[in-house]
């Protein structure tokens, strides 16, 4: 398996993205669009990026200073043990209150109060685990 969040993660990540209708076809209902990074606390970028058009992953890399609409950030064992065992919206909403999940950019508070964006944000993590 390549490291989180590399290049090679990031494109495995958008091929499972566009393979989840619950998540890309969920979002494409919305016109959602969004560059969206990930990474770990404490460090000045993220370290991947996907970048959704229309709900569907058009590309996923490594970051190259693209404008975010969205930067989450976790310490690399938080991200491990999700891979291991996606959360729930619990789970999520723990690790965001204690700050284990950080939002560099984006509102998480509005996401989650929007079902037709909360559903397919749980969504993602179980398809990160399939990466």
């Amino acid at each position: 398996m390549s490291e989180i969040f590399s290049a090679d993660w990031m494109q495995g990540f958008q091929a499972a993205w566009n393979g989840e209708s619950e998540l890309s076809g969920e979002l494409a209902k919305i016109g959602f669009n969004s560059t969206i990074g990930y990474g770990f606390k404490g460090e000045d970028a993220p370290r991947g990026v996907l970048v959704i058009e229309n709900g569907s992953a058009v590309a996923g890399g490594a970051y190259n200073g693209e404008a975010l609409n969205w930067d989450l950030r976790a310490d690399k064992g938080t991200w491990e043990g999700w891979l291991q065992k996606p959360p729930g919206m619990m789970g999520l909403g723990m690790a965001y209150t204690s700050k284990k999940l950080q939002f560099v950019v984006g509102d998480y508070g509005a996401m989650v109060k929007d079902p037709r964006m909360a559903g397919p944000f749980m969504k993602s993590f179980a398809v990160m685990a399939r990466v």
